[in-house]
């Protein structure tokens, strides 16, 4: 904790990914905390292929972040991909949050159906961020907008995305806390 006094709280953020990252900071941007943002592992495949897989990296990285850091909260944010009953696939997206007395808070975000090039990549074993550079000719597409914002000509991008879920998570967290 810095030795600033109006800091009440220290939220670990458990990538360094800068759309999840802002996504967590510029949400909770009026709230009396101090940042810390590291690299945490998701324990997941690196291409989740499920809600629940997605899910559980979530959950994952946002428990890792808060033992590493030791801060008071912990976020964990994963993106990924989960197939609907007649085989298409969507857009997933999860979060986690949990607290030093080890309670966890989750929320999902927007869906959105993954065009079918993409998809037959997917199957292929292709992760969705290396698909999007391909397709956009660009590099470090899942830093910027996402695969969200190439599929919604940036009308949602992946920092919007993912503020959602910290709103949800936050604000659970908020009616809950002792």
């Amino acid at each position: 904790m810095s030795g600033t006094s109006s800091i009440k709280a220290v939220i670990a953020i458990g990538t360094k990914n800068p759309a999840k990252v802002h996504a967590v900071q510029d949400t909770l941007l009026s709230e009396p905390v101090e940042f810390v943002s590291v690299e945490a592992p998701s324990g997941v495949s690196c291409q989740p292929y499920s809600d629940e897989e997605t899910r559980q990296g979530a959950i994952n990285r946002a428990k890792a972040a808060l033992a590493e850091t030791g801060a008071d909260l912990g976020f964990g944010l994963e993106g990924g991909v989960s197939e609907t009953d007649s085989g298409s696939l969507l857009l997933c997206n999860w979060g986690a949050l949990v607290d030093t007395k080890g309670r966890v808070w989750e929320a999902s975000g927007l869906r959105i159906p993954v065009p079918s090039d993409v998809s037959i990549a997917l199957s292929r074993g292709q992760e969705l961020g290396t698909i999007m550079n391909a397709r956009t000719n660009e590099e470090g597409t899942s830093k910027r907008e996402g695969a969200v914002g190439s599929f919604t000509a940036n009308w949602v991008t992946r920092k919007e995305m993912f503020s959602h879920i910290v709103k949800a998570l936050y604000g659970q967290y908020l009616i809950t806390k002792d």
